[in-house]
């Protein structure tokens, strides 16, 4: 007799050998096959050298890597007033706070991203009350109540096999990075709005300091006119003329003004104010480097916010698409539930009131009208357009680059050939006014030098307006101002 008790402890145990090695051969295959799927790849990722910058600046590229876009916008914009006007913009603009906002709405998409690796957890509580009639032998009916209640926490989570929630959260982030250089590409837009602005306004100054000494001079000239009408060197038609002169000078001066208001109240809009008054300093005061270094043009990528934002576009666009492809592969989630359940509250939290289970299942998408293959496809096309609009990005950065510094070196140019011009034509006023005392020039020489002059000297205004504005134009075509 204890030879077989023995016998059977021997068969006992034998068996629950291979009990458990059969669920550790099973664990085994489970993670083989879960190790195996995750391991299939159906991500494509964007790589950046499949975009050329070459030639982007035509002939104006040079091998230096060096690039004003790198100076930060205070060591560009030096003077005390324009750089007040570019803080109070920063941070009171309209526009950037904006920006802001979509790049706090980014992050929560991006943590939300984040948040779908994690199992969801719910809670749930019921209490269930029947009532029914019951007879009680022989005649007596009376009410019967059930009571049921129910307490339990349930959870679901799916396992990433095939890289969806990865690349959706590639994608989360890829519009992050996208959002923030947008705020970037405004901040870089509204300095440089600034600061052209800025200077057309002190430029406009400029512009009405002339015209009213021109005035000034006409008046002048008119009297002289009355003065050399008497001794009968001049006739009345030239005093008639010379106030002609004078007046149409003149009435440019409210043209003048009103740019003047206009510009200080688009300055004001830019600062996020109301119209008003803007201090400022004067043109001639204006001092900018002449050192404009562009760099490679491959350092736009890294530079320029609106070429980052349209690359992160990029990018999330190519993550969508794993994540449509991947769509079309089983998906597997493992659920689990526990709880209490019981008809007394007594009896509630009693250890027979207790349930539990755990359940894995594997979904394979088989005809789902068309919904998988619409996704695919729309995500495909968008893929393409983001790559597409990328390089037009680029396209039109190097566009930009390659025409304000054009810009500047005609200005140089002109500068150049005007100041010959204002020397000679405040020689010829003064000669012919000279001449016109002495009777040996008649007075439409003069009203003509004088009209010229003035006319040089607006567009010498113009002339160093278009040199600043094309530096304010290079620094904001090679990205600068977000450092």
């Amino acid at each position: 007799m204890p030879l077989i008790i023995l016998k059977n402890n021997v068969t006992d145990k034998s068996e629950k050998i291979k009990m458990k090695s059969t669920k550790i051969s099973t664990i085994i295959l489970i993670a083989g096959v879960v190790l195996i799927l995750s391991s299939c790849n159906t991500s494509n990722h964007f790589k950046r050298e499949t975009v050329s910058t070459a030639g982007l600046y035509g002939s104006s590229e040079t091998p230096d890597s060096v690039t004003i876009a790198d100076k930060p916008w205070r060591e560009l914009f030096t003077e005390t007033y324009l750089q007040q006007l570019i803080q109070a913009g920063l941070r009171n603009n309209p526009d950037i706070q904006i920006a802001v906002q979509k790049v706090l709405e980014a992050e929560a998409y991006f943590s939300q991203s984040k948040a779908a690796f994690l199992p969801a957890i719910s809670a749930s509580g019921s209490g269930t009350f029947t009532r029914s009639p019951q007879t009680i032998y022989p005649f007596v009916v009376a009410p019967y109540q059930a009571p049921y209640y129910q307490l339990g926490v349930g959870a679901s989570w799916e396992i990433d096999l095939w890289g969806k929630l990865r690349s959706s959260k590639r994608a989360a982030y890829a519009n992050l990075l996208a959002g923030d250089a947008g705020r970037k590409a405004v901040q870089t837009r509204l300095i440089a709005d600034i600061a052209s602005a800025y200077y057309s306004l002190i430029g406009l100054d400029a512009k009405l300091v002339i015209t009213r000494q021109t005035v000034k001079n006409n008046i002048d000239l008119v009297e002289t006119m009355k003065v050399l009408k008497e001794s009968g060197k001049v006739t009345g038609a030239a005093i008639v003329q010379s106030e002609a002169t004078r007046y149409a000078a003149e009435v440019t001066i409210p043209d003048l003004e009103q740019q003047i208001s206009d510009t200080e109240n688009f300055i004001c809009l830019l600062l996020g104010r109301v119209p008003g008054n803007i201090e400022r300093g004067k043109i001639e005061d204006q001092t900018l480097s002449v050192d404009l270094n562009t760099g490679v043009p491959a350092r736009l990528l890294d530079n320029r916010p609106d070429v980052m934002q349209a690359e992160f576009s990029v990018i999330s666009a190519y993550e969508i698409t794993n994540n449509a492809r991947a769509n079309f592969y089983p998906s597997l989630t493992v659920t689990a539930s526990s709880g209490f359940a019981a008809q007394s509250f007594n009896n509630f939290f009693d250890p027979a009131a207790f349930a539990a289970n755990i359940v894995g299942g594997l979904t394979q998408p088989i005809f789902n009208k068309r919904i998988n293959v619409t996704r695919l496809k729309v995500a495909k096309a968008q893929q393409e357009e983001a790559l597409i609009m990328f390089k037009n990005t680029l396209l039109k950065a190097g566009q930009e680059v390659h025409e304000a510094l054009g810009s500047y070196n005609w200005s140089l140019r002109k500068i150049a050939l005007r100041k010959q011009e204002l020397e000679a034509l405040v020689k010829s006023v003064d000669y012919t006014k000279e001449l016109l005392t002495y009777g040996s020039a008649i007075y439409t020489e003069v009203l003509t030098a004088q009209t010229s002059l003035l006319s040089a000297q607006l567009s010498s205004i113009d002339d160093r307006l278009q040199q600043l504005n094309a530096v304010v134009s290079l620094y904001h075509a090679l990205g600068g101002g977000w450092k």
